[in-house]
């Protein structure tokens, strides 16, 4: 067969290899269909074998006087050795070859090429030349048992092909099995590269996975070290500064004697940033055991109401002083929760200090509390399982007239750390710490906080410069358990 040229280097010899076969590029069935449409045009029958001698595909219909041979020994032996003797010729480098058969007959061998290697050979036949007068002596000589007359009479039933018919014959039967290899190593060079392709695509992504698995395992190690040191260094710095605070109000209370107006000024400011600074060192310590999952929990039978007066009477004069009006609303009759009183009140008393602080002066504060005995489950809310039953809860929102949250930034207020202004010239100081603190305690109570878009309060404040505040509302659900 002719071979298609193929540019040197070209992606065709990623799917060349010692190993290439015939029945790699082919597809069995089409093969086939090939040898019955041949055999139905032209009578002769066709056999197609693979280098290594295995048949392919193949179209026959035994001759009457081949069956009639196989009814006699030593004709049947013959018959034997002559298609011994086909299967194993060799077209050589011309790629075609004929092989007589004692009957007259004879066989066309056509090299199956591609790609400048042997694949296979085609075997056409038998069939008689055109030219064929008379019955060859060499049927009759092969066996004594013959009989001339009907070998005669069946012989002549094989089909009869001129020399050049058979010549077209080839050459249409090698453009037809060009076509196929060409297709087949096609399809089979698009699976190896396919192939390739996955194969390393997945080393890729083992060496991506095992370096993601190391940057894992060193950002724990980074975590825990980051969490011993936070523990380490706020229990130090907690000790002497409880020592400031104690010296500085037994100075306030004159044990050290007499003071003047403007020193007890600046031991008043010695205390109060001492206690600004104690308060980070307790968030520090509370973020540190929750990561650790070491922070002590006393669940009880919790009122919502006495939480929200405690958090209420801690704030109020803060309130006052600032001229920002605080309001605690409660329903009646509200039911307990289970949880732990005093971490239920870090939660709404740094809410409500939050909501405090970014509330310019005419502003207000508002906690409103009130039952959700509800078991439906709203489309949008996205927390619970489909199709589960939400469990009646106590619902505590806190309201302000403050600056509010800028848009894009309400997803990460609850990250540790982080704070909306970030700048050394912020405003408002903090650790960035607190609603960390609030969304871990929230859950840990089997709860969930939230935060609602920015709206129009209904009394609208303005700042010293005259913009509108468009206010903050958390809001915190926690079951009643």
């Amino acid at each position: 067969m002719t071979a298609v040229s193929r540019a040197p280097g070209s992606l065709d010899d990623v799917a060349r290899g010692p190993g290439l076969r015939l029945e790699d590029l082919v597809d069995r069935d089409a093969l086939q269909e090939v040898c019955r449409s041949f055999f139905a045009l032209f009578g002769i029958a066709v056999r197609i074998y693979s280098q290594d001698g295995a048949l392919v595909a193949d179209a026959v219909q035994d001759q009457p006087v081949c069956k009639y041979l196989q009814g006699l020994r030593d004709a049947r032996a013959a018959c034997g050795a002559t298609v011994a003797g086909v299967k194993g010729a060799d077209p050589g480098e011309a790629g075609e070859a004929t092989h007589p058969c004692f009957t007259g007959a004879v066989y066309r061998i056509i090299g199956i090429d591609y790609d400048g290697r042997r694949l296979g050979r085609v075997i056409v036949g038998p069939f008689l030349p055109a030219d064929l007068k008379e019955m060859p002596r060499s049927l009759l000589a092969i066996d004594a048992s013959i009989d001339p007359s009907k070998a005669r009479e069946l012989l002549v039933k094989m089909p009869r092909v001129r020399s050049e018919t058979v010549l077209r014959i080839g050459r249409h039967l090698q453009s037809v099995l060009d076509l196929i290899l060409f297709s087949g190593h096609r399809a089979l060079l698009t699976s190896h590269m396919h192939l390739a392709s996955v194969k390393e695509s997945y080393r890729q992504l083992q060496e991506q996975n095992e370096k993601l698995t190391q940057s894992y395992e060193r950002l724990r190690e980074l975590d825990r070290l980051k969490s011993n040191f936070l523990a380490t260094v706020s229990h130090e710095l907690r000790t002497p500064l409880t020592s400031i605070l104690g010296y500085s109000e037994m100075l306030t209370e004159g044990i050290g004697g007499e003071l003047q107006p403007e020193q007890r000024e600046f031991i008043a400011t010695i205390r109060e940033k001492g206690e600004q600074l104690l308060g980070l060192i307790k968030s520090l310590l509370d973020q540190s055991k929750l990561e650790s999952g070491t922070l002590a929990f006393k669940m009880t039978s919790v009122a919502i109401e006495e939480v929200l007066d405690q958090v209420g009477s801690t704030l109020l004069p803060a309130a006052v002083k600032k001229g920002v009006a605080f309001e605690i609303e409660v329903e009646k009759r509200l039911p307990t929760i289970r949880g732990d009183a005093d971490r239920l009140r870090q939660v709404f008393l740094n809410l409500a200090e939050n909501a405090l602080k970014f509330t310019p002066r005419g502003g207000s504060v508002r906690l409103v509390a009130h039952a959700d005995t509800s078991t439906s489950e709203p489309e949008d809310d996205v927390g619970y399982v489909l199709f589960a039953q939400r469990p009646a809860a106590v619902i505590v929102r806190v309201e302000d007239t403050g600056i509010g949250i800028p848009e894009g930034e309400s997803a990460r207020i609850f990250d540790a750390f982080y704070q909306v202004d970030g700048s050394s010239t912020r405003e408002h100081g903090g650790a960035g710490l607190g609603l960390s603190i609030v969304k871990r305690l929230v859950e840990m109570h089997g709860g969930t906080i939230a935060v609602e878009p920015n709206r129009d309060p209904p009394r609208p404040v303005a700042d010293r410069q005259g913009r509108r505040m468009p206010g903050t509302v958390f809001t915190v659900r926690i079951p009643l358990g």
